[in-house]
């Protein structure tokens, strides 16, 4: 089965972001990924929700909204209202994340959980039958344009297995360092989704290059 493939905005140029999501409406991509940073949890700030409300408006694909901030829970409301797909909240940022899952759901959204490069898969065996997707960051997050770190394969692998073994239905979701090359073994390695930022937006041809991801 071919690869989800989810552009990150993130990536775009802000200067002509109308144009660049058009781009995305009119290729392969499944989704549109939004990063939303607090400067708190991560060591950057992105965009808010004056800013998504255009992007919505204007995007004919799904939202997949990756919320890196402290307390995601308080702003469930305001990405509901964008009519999100997806709703990604970081294991490291969710005390109680069993709450906040159940949350999202009964807010009419697909629940999903991330965790950072450093945090074991094997925090999530007690949650992994609850959520839609897991995304796995194969950088730390918070910046653009990083190099992706290699272990990720392995956690891909494990999370593979542990979906397996709990008859979980979560798909497996990866944004960092994703171009060709590491796109291909993602997807070898069980990934469902792959994020992909500057290798789609600092390619000349973006819409190929979507098209060239999504055939790994």
């Amino acid at each position: 089965m071919k690869p989800i493939i989810a552009p990150s905005i993130l990536s775009a140029d802000f200067g002509n972001l109308a144009r660049d999501i058009e781009m995305i409406n009119r290729s392969e991509a499944e989704w549109v990924h939004i990063d939303i940073m607090d400067g708190v949890f991560v060591p950057n700030i992105s965009f808010g929700f004056p800013v998504l409300k255009y992007v919505a408006k204007l995007s004919r694909k799904p939202l997949d909204v990756h919320l890196m901030i402290v307390s995601p829970e308080k702003f469930i409301p305001e990405v509901k209202a964008l009519g999100a797909h997806t709703m990604n909240v970081h294991y490291e940022a969710c005390p109680h994340l069993h709450r906040v899952i159940q949350q999202i759901r009964e807010a009419g959204m697909q629940p999903a959980v991330t965790i950072n490069p450093a945090t074991p898969v094997d925090v999530l065996k007690d949650i992994i039958r609850d959520v839609y997707m897991v995304l796995l960051m194969s950088v730390n997050p918070g910046f653009g344009g990083q190099k992706f770190i290699e272990h990720s394969l392995e956690k891909v692998r494990e999370l593979k297995a542990l979906i397996e073994r709990t008859g979980s239905q979560a798909l497996i979701e990866v944004d960092g360092g994703v171009n060709l090359e590491t796109g291909a073994r993602l997807v070898e390695a069980g990934a469902d989704a792959l994020v992909a930022g500057n290798a789609i937006f600092a390619d000349p041809e973006p819409e190929k290059m979507i098209r060239m991801l999504h055939g790994l």
